[in-house]
C-alpha cells in the first residue's frame, strides 16, 4: 500500500463535504506531475487530506476506492481523477508550521513541492505524521 497527501482548500472542497459526500471523485488536478502521482494510485491506498490556503494543516485520512479514469470536469487535456472515501478525521490536526518545525520531516514532499495538490508520502512520512495527529491506524 502506498501513501499520498491531497490538498483542497476548504472553501472549494473541504473535508466536512467529503465526509458528508462518503465517497468523491478527487477532480481538478491540473498539474503533470500531480496527474502522474494519480495515475500511480491504487485502490486502497491512504491519503491524508490536507486543506491548502485556509488552515494549512491535515484534517483527516481518505482511501482510495477507485483508480485513474477521465475527470469529467476537464474539457480536454487526458485530465485525470480517482475517487477517495473518507476514513475519519485526524484527532489533532497536523499544521504546515508544525511539519516545517520537524526535521524529520524536512524531506517531505509537502515542503519540497509546496505547490504540488498530489504528492507521495513515504511509510516512514506516514508513520511520523500520523503519531503527531494521534492517528492510530499508522
Amino acid at each position: 500500500m502506498a501513501h499520498w497527501l491531497v490538498k483542497s482548500e476548504p472553501d472549494a472542497f473541504s473535508w466536512d463535504e467529503q465526509v458528508a459526500h462518503g465517497v468523491e471523485p478527487w477532480t481538478g488536478v491540473r498539474n503533470h506531475q500531480a496527474k502522474r502521482n494519480m495515475m500511480t494510485m491504487k485502490c486502497g491506498d491512504l491519503a491524508f487530506f490536507y486543506h491548502s490556503n485556509i488552515g494549512k494543516e491535515i484534517v483527516g485520512v481518505v482511501e482510495i476506492v477507485r483508480e485513474a479514469y477521465p475527470d469529467p470536469t476537464a474539457e480536454s487535456g487526458g485530465w485525470i481523477c480517482v475517487d477517495v472515501r473518507a476514513v475519519g478525521p485526524m484527532p489533532h490536526p497536523v499544521t504546515l508550521a508544525a511539519i516545517k518545525a520537524d526535521p524529520a520531516l524536512a524531506d517531505l514532499a509537502l515542503v519540497r513541492q509546496s505547490r504540488l495538490s498530489v504528492v507521495p508520502v513515504s511509510d516512514a512520512h506516514w508513520a511520523h505524521l500520523c503519531r503527531m495527529g494521534g492517528w492510530a491506524a499508522a
